[in-house]
């Protein structure tokens, strides 16, 4: 994904080196921002007294039973489901590689949409802009039918059907309807009472998960979608979960178990990602 612009030059001539040149060698003050950030989706390194800016308003984007994303919670109750495989994991790159690419850190996610294993939210077309600014907290109201397995949340950022391709083009990339990850995060669900005293879930039974996404700086423009995705398997950047209370380097084949997940969505607090919005 391009950023029309040399942000790595950018970042040592104008930042790294004037910092150095202070600490090293105790001349004029660098005279640097408290938080220098790119922001993605709008292309622009901005200047800030702090981080997350004061400005930005928390809100939360409300999972709903309809499959779209909203500021307000699911009107009524019930839950999505879908059935993870860990011999079929979902694949965290669209494409065959020996290594782990840079790419995948905004790579097009319309390869996992499309699997019966991934639950997608969507809201509409965005009639203005939307930024982000600063950690993504998660919620998750789920239940599984094993006694371990991952939820994986991914922030999306939908590009209109129309949008143009790059020129020149030798990817072969097509930029309309591009599905690219703004952040993802998987979280293990043993561990979502505490890091040091995992515990199982109980077959069928409803639980809380949290936990909070690195943060973003990112702009989602007019005509553009904010989308979420909610799976079990991030293979191979995440390694598969045998959905089965083990430790899981000592799991024997015969360990990895299919599981039904369910995500629970209500009026009264059930699934979804609190943001930080910046007022326009």
């Amino acid at each position: 994904m391009p950023f029309y612009q040399k942000t790595s030059r950018w970042y040592r001539e104008h930042v790294e080196f004037p910092f150095f040149e202070k600490l090293l060698r105790e001349e004029k003050p660098a005279g640097l921002a408290e938080a220098i950030v790119y922001e993605t989706g709008a292309n622009q390194w901005r200047h800030l007294p702090a981080w997350p800016p004061k400005e930005a308003v928390e809100k939360t984007i409300h999972l709903r039973a309809d499959g779209r994303l909203g500021w307000d919670p699911s009107p009524s109750g019930g839950f999505a489901e879908y059935v993870s495989d860990p011999a079929r994991p979902v694949p965290s790159m669209p494409y065959t590689a020996n290594t782990m690419t840079v790419e995948y850190m905004l790579d097009d996610q319309r390869q996992a949409a499309t699997r019966p294993d991934v639950l997608v939210f969507e809201m509409p077309e965005l009639e203005e802009g939307l930024t982000l600014a600063g950690p993504l907290d998660v919620t998750l109201m789920v239940s599984t039918t094993g006694t371990d397995s991952d939820f994986v949340v991914k922030l999306i950022d939908v590009y209109p059907n129309d949008f143009p391709d790059p020129d020149p083009n030798p990817r072969r990339v097509r930029m309309g309807g591009y599905q690219q990850l703004v952040r993802g995060e998987p979280f293990r669900g043993k561990f979502r009472k505490s890091l040091e005293k995992p515990e199982p879930f109980t077959p069928g039974q409803m639980d809380k998960i949290g936990f909070r996404m690195p943060d973003v700086f990112h702009t989602f423009r007019r005509g553009h979608k904010l989308m979420i995705q909610v799976q079990s398997s991030w293979f191979p950047l995440v390694d598969r979960n045998p959905q089965k209370f083990i430790d899981i380097p000592k799991a024997k084949p015969s360990d990895f178990l299919k599981a039904t997940q369910r995500v629970y969505f209500g009026p009264m607090g059930g699934s979804g990602v609190t943001v930080r919005v910046l007022p326009r």
